[in-house]
């Protein structure tokens, strides 16, 4: 199949490019490089630089695309809360103009890189994809927004599309990993303080209601979550939106996961103990009974170990930052 990813040049996005061509699937990639690195597009990808309004339209057309995996998009939580506009702009109307352009060039699949935000605080620690979207953030809302359009564009025009809910994702894949300016999350920052970059990580509360008292997580391989994304293109049905929680269904907390680098790198990570940040739940674990039942999707590598073993390989060039996960 011919695809295109938008925001290829990114984590997640380069990864699934990885694996689609693994797969045998003739791979585009349209990113800006605003926040991705060319060097990241996987080798064997056709790569067109620019933004979706000013390029997808052509792409599509020109590459004969017949399905889209779209990634491109902002998603700092902070930055949302003080530039709201950006989010509004960048990851809703950009999405508008990418289902227009699929529209009118006749592409009729599109699996879309959605969050677990966009359930807010929710009333369970356990979450499914019936629980209420009541996002609390506007990084949140763009992506409950763009679900809606989805479904719309499937209601309206007959597209195919799935949206892929999932929070925190880790690890490494064929020499493709995290590298965000700034760093917001947990594994790569904690990973940095043991490489000497930070002094310290901060541990935001330590009196929930856990057995550590600190916050309780799901994390997700990249690599698990990229296979999910390939099964998810496959079972596309015209005029047909789904929706799946990706995650292990199992929360470590934020103690677990320092002490596991601590383990895997041999290094000492200073932690520091700090305020509770508000909005922070106890506990937040997806359920992924859906994609298991529907997808025939098992996360392979679920172990906290293997996740920052190979974020670690990955940030200090070991071994298996070269190679295919397993």
């Amino acid at each position: 199949m011919r695809v295109l990813v938008t925001g290829g040049a990114g984590y997640i996005g380069s990864v699934v490019a990885a694996q689609l061509l693994e797969s045998g699937h003739d791979v585009s990639v349209l990113d800006d490089l605003s926040t991705g690195h060319r060097e990241a597009v996987p080798e064997g990808c056709r790569f067109v630089e620019g933004g979706i309004r000013e390029r997808a339209a052509d792409v599509l057309a020109g590459h004969g695309i017949e399905a889209v995996l779209h990634f491109a998009a902002r998603s700092v939580v902070p930055e949302s809360m003080a530039r709201p506009e950006r989010y509004w702009d960048g990851n809703v109307g950009c999405t508008l103009a990418l289902l227009e352009a699929m529209r009118t060039n006749g592409v009729a699949r599109i699996v879309f890189s959605s969050t677990a935000a966009v359930y807010g605080e929710p009333e369970s620690a356990e979450i499914g994809e019936d629980a209420p979207v009541r996002p609390g953030n506007p990084y949140g809302a763009t992506k409950a927004a763009i679900d809606t359009a989805l479904t719309e564009f499937a209601r309206m025009h007959g597209i195919g599309a799935a949206s892929l809910r999932y929070f925190n994702v880790a690890g490494a894949y064929a020499g493709l990993g995290e590298r965000h300016d700034p760093e917001t999350h947990l594994i790569p920052i904690v990973l940095q303080v043991a490489l000497g970059r930070r002094e310290s990580v901060a541990v935001y509360g330590e009196d929930y209601p856990t057995a550590d008292g600190t916050c309780v997580r799901d994390y997700i391989h990249v690599a698990d979550l990229a296979e999910a994304h390939l099964l998810a293109l496959d079972a596309c049905r015209p005029g047909e939106h789904r929706v799946y929680n990706l995650g292990n269904g199992t929360g470590f907390s934020v103690r677990q996961v320092v002490d596991v680098c601590r383990e895997v790198t041999g290094r000492p990570v200073p932690a520091v103990a700090a305020d509770r940040r508000p909005g922070d739940p106890a506990v937040l674990v997806a359920s992924s009974e859906r994609a298991r039942r529907e997808l025939g999707w098992t996360p392979r590598r679920p172990e906290l170990r293997r996740i920052v073993a190979d974020a670690w390989d990955f940030h200090t060039g070991g071994d298996s930052a070269g190679r295919p996960a397993g």
